[in-house]
């Protein structure tokens, strides 16, 4: 019985305590360098405008959560600077990298996706203050569904009722919670999955995380399964 938890890890901090000090260095040289050297205006405004830039970087990289995923026999838990999110394994019907037609081809996004079951235990415990920056970082596929689908009436209905309350399975959802339903349920229909976890920054290539959660969670399944 495998009840090991794996913790996938970013690659995203790096360099983020590199870049907070450096950044701290170079704004704090620009600033004496306003005050005391007047004639040193253009260095000074090159110091204060890169030590900005690289404390925002800085910062932004130590807020990001260390772990990305959590495999654990309850479920996976995707982490994210607002808040985290649990997904049971007998909810997931399947795991995929996102594909999109382009043409004849085919191109491979950097996400992966989940298809879920049900999205109602999703919408029962997301927070609202991770729904509101899951909606706001995926935008881009948004753009990405409407610019790959040719029914542009389904896509415009969808963003006019997209404020409205939603009902799934007989559940009733208000505001942040039926505005992010409709969008899972939304990328669903057009692009195959509910949930999508970007891939840019883990520590492994996306076919080998792929690989990885699909034998946890059969494993998980079987565990479940089998007879105490």
């Amino acid at each position: 019985m495998n009840n090991d938890v794996i913790e996938v890890r970013t690659l995203s901090k790096r360099n983020a305590v590199t870049l907070t000090l450096l950044g701290s260095i170079s704004l704090f040289t620009g600033l004496c360098l306003f005050i005391v050297w007047r004639e040193l205006f253009v260095p000074a405004l090159i110091f204060f405008s890169c030590g900005a830039v690289a404390l925002v970087l800085g910062i932004a990289k130590r807020i990001e959560p260390e772990i990305v995923l959590r495999l654990a026999p309850e479920g996976l838990t995707f982490y994210h600077r607002r808040g985290q999110l649990t997904v049971a394994w007998d909810n997931v019907q399947r795991f995929d990298l996102l594909r999109i037609q382009h043409g004849i081809d085919w191109l491979t996004l950097p996400y992966l996706g989940i298809k879920l079951k049900a999205v109602n235990p999703l919408l029962d415990v997301i927070s609202p203050r991770l729904a509101t920056g899951l909606l706001a970082e995926q935008r881009s596929l948004v753009m990405t569904a409407v610019a790959n689908d040719e029914d542009l009436q389904s896509l415009e209905h969808y963003l006019s009722a997209e404020f409205e309350p939603l009902v799934v399975n007989g559940d009733r959802y208000r505001g942040l919670l039926a505005m992010f339903g409709r969008r899972c349920l939304m990328l669903d229909k057009y692009l195959g999955f509910h949930l999508y976890i970007p891939t840019e920054f883990l520590p492994m290539a996306p076919q080998q995380l792929l690989k990885e959660l699909k034998e946890y969670k059969v494993q998980q399944v079987f565990n479940s399964d089998s007879p105490k």
